[in-house]
């Protein structure tokens, strides 16, 4: 559902029976009665905030103001970079020795560190604050949701799918920006023909056609209805025609050469970097491509760059003026922290997820699920027409942040297998069987 960091917050990152292990009630680590509020307590926080982006910056700075507003909490901070975060996150759970608070990720991985015994809820910290809770967009908690309790607060909005375009290559070549899939189809003809790669395509990781294309593509096909319950495996199939029809347009495209020889050898970075330099007309990646597409992309180029939805497709059951996309990371507040240290807790998500931090991160150039009014002078030209984009259409789900982790790894895989040549059929049968097992249907 972030860069990877955000992206692979759509990715899931543990196994209902790794967390089977940690599903005992676990003890209490209460430092004290919770009424005091100058009490000492010690207070631990993972996050993946390590790099030198604005949004990064941001949030350390916002710790470290917690610091200095809060000199009885001793903060124990671990920065872990993003590409192994997940795997020592797994490692704690593992061991039922998760930090205080952590940074963690809406859908599958809250509803498995639910099903863990691991969380805590945090509704009724938005229950006190009622002007916050009520900032939100709509549906900002569903994925943080499970029977009925919210477990975390969305820190960032992240959509996976957008079009991005090359303004001037559409011009010189004469190709309209295609709205409908046959004029997709058409410009990808065209630039071939001018020997331009029609869409980068960083395939590498696997996720990336699953989590920008395909999410949004079979979306168009099926509607999101009909994806809820596949998912749940209650009334809709993966094998149902609509979505086989959505693999076999992700097919065409790849026969058609939409993509650069050698997709699934570049991973999303490069992609984005490919784009940027105007190495093709085309992209469909998230909203983290933003901070690469800011640095990677001269001025008179990044000019350039448009953004939209992907096209409508024949006879299609989706709204296509939607984007696939899920609220982005949030903390997640330990089964065990209670009394003095949670009080201290409760303190840091608002510091870190309240009003004032929303802005702040909208403004460093992250979008966020929050109802903030931009000013367009902190921010790059194309973060804030990503931000219109994403306040004009619908969202809707991104595939991993619904489907177990084992289902998401088999689309995964299936989409690198598809682009190469395999069926259509085959992968949406691997897909279901994957899914239904997981759910034990």
């Amino acid at each position: 559902m972030m860069k990877k960091t955000a992206k692979t917050g759509i990715a899931l990152i543990l196994s209902l029976s790794l967390l089977s292990a940690c599903s005992k009630e676990p003890a209490t680590t209460s430092t004290g009665d919770a009424g005091k509020g100058t009490e000492k307590v010690k207070l631990s926080l993972w996050h993946n905030f390590t790099g030198e982006d604005a949004r990064a910056k941001t949030m350390r700075a916002i710790i470290e103001e917690y610091k200095k507003a809060n000199p009885n909490v001793e903060l124990e901070v671990q920065a872990i970079p993003p590409d192994g975060y997940k795997t020592r996150l797994k490692t704690v759970a593992a061991a039922n020795e998760m930090p205080d608070l952590f940074q963690m990720w809406p859908g599958a991985m809250t509803k498995e560190f639910v099903s863990g015994n691991l969380l805590q809820p945090v509704g009724d910290l938005l229950d006190k604050n009622a002007e916050w809770k009520n900032g939100f967009l709509p549906n900002s908690f569903d994925d943080f949701t499970v029977d009925g309790k919210v477990y975390s607060i969305p820190m960032s909005l992240s959509p996976t799918s957008i079009l991005y375009y090359n303004k001037k290559m559409f011009d010189d070549n004469g190709v309209t920006v295609p709205k409908t899939w046959d004029e997709m189809m058409k410009a990808v003809e065209t630039f071939k023909s001018k020997k331009i790669t029609p869409i980068a395509l960083g395939n590498k990781a696997a996720w990336l056609a699953q989590s920008s294309i395909l999410s949004s593509l079979a979306d168009r096909y099926t509607g999101t209805e009909w994806f809820m319950k596949a998912a749940a495996q209650d009334g809709a199939k993966f094998t149902d025609p609509e979505f086989v029809a959505a693999l076999k347009a992700l097919q065409d495209l790849g026969k058609a050469g939409a993509f650069q020889e050698g997709f699934n050898s570049i991973d999303n970075t490069q992609m984005e970097q490919m784009f940027a330099q105007g190495k093709a007309a085309m992209m469909i990646d998230g909203g983290w491509a933003l901070t690469n597409l800011t640095n990677g992309a001269q001025p008179e180029a990044l000019n350039n760059i448009e953004v939209t939805v992907l096209p409508s497709v024949p006879n299609g059951k989706g709204d296509p003026q939607s984007l696939s996309g899920v609220v982005g990371i949030g903390l997640g507040l330990n089964k065990k922290v209670e009394g003095a240290k949670k009080e201290a807790a409760d303190k840091l998500i608002q510091a870190m997820a309240g009003p004032d931090a929303q802005k702040r991160t909208l403004e460093s150039n992250q979008l966020v699920a929050y109802k903030v009014e931009l000013d367009k002078s902190k921010v790059s030209t194309l973060f804030a027409k990503v931000n219109d984009l994403v306040g004009q259409v619908k969202r809707t789900p991104v595939y991993d942040s619904q489907l177990s982790s084992a289902a998401s790894e088999v689309i995964n895989n299936g989409i690198q297998e598809l682009l190469m040549g395999g069926k259509p059929e085959d992968i949406a049968k691997k897909l279901q069987d994957a899914q239904a097992k997981a759910l034990g249907k």
